[in-house]
C-alpha cells in the first residue's frame, strides 16, 4: 500500500468507528446453538461493530465455559473468545472493544443470565451489569446499563 493511501485509510478507519489495533485483533470465535435466536442477534450486534467473527454452532457449550474458567454462576447462552480474553453471554460490543483497547489483566467479561436490555435480546427495561473476571475467579463490575 502506498503511503499516501495510508492516511486516507486511517480517517476512514477513524470516522467508521474502527481502530487499527480492532483491525489487528484475531477474529472472535462465538460458541454458541444453532437454535438460539438470541445469540444470533448477538452475532449480528458484534458484526454490526465491526467484528469479525467465526460462529461455531454446538450444543457442547458447558466444555468450553469449562476451559475458560467461566463457572455456572457466570454462565449465559454463547461463549466468545477474542485475543486470550472470554467473554460469556450478551455483552455490548462497545465493552468488548474497550477491553481489547485497555488489555486489562483479566480471564475476560461476562453478563451472567440473559438481561432481556442487553444486546441480542433487545427488550428494554432491565438494568444488568457487565462484570470482569480476574485469573482467580472474582468478578467486578466493569459497566452498568440502567436497562
Amino acid at each position: 500500500m502506498s503511503r499516501e493511501k495510508i492516511p486516507a485509510l486511517w480517517l476512514a478507519l477513524m470516522v467508521a468507528g474502527t481502530s487499527l489495533s480492532a483491525l489487528a485483533a484475531e477474529p472472535m470465535t462465538v460458541y454458541k446453538s444453532q437454535y438460539c435466536g438470541c445469540c444470533e442477534q448477538w452475532v449480528k450486534h458484534m458484526q454490526d461493530n465491526g467484528f469479525e467473527l467465526k460462529v461455531v454452532n454446538t450444543e457442547q457449550l458447558e466444555p468450553i465455559k469449562v476451559q475458560h474458567g467461566v463457572t455456572p454462576q457466570l454462565a449465559s447462552c454463547h461463549t466468545a473468545l477474542v485475543d486470550g480474553y472470554v467473554v460469556e453471554g450478551h455483552v455490548p460490543a462497545a465493552d468488548v472493544r474497550r477491553m481489547l483497547e485497555q488489555k486489562p489483566a483479566i480471564r475476560g467479561l461476562t453478563i451472567p443470565g440473559m438481561p432481556q436490555s442487553a444486546p441480542g435480546m433487545d427488550i428494554p427495561g432491565q438494568a444488568y451489569q457487565v462484570l470482569a473476571i480476574d485469573e482467580a475467579g472474582q468478578t467486578a463490575v466493569w459497566a452498568s446499563y440502567p436497562g
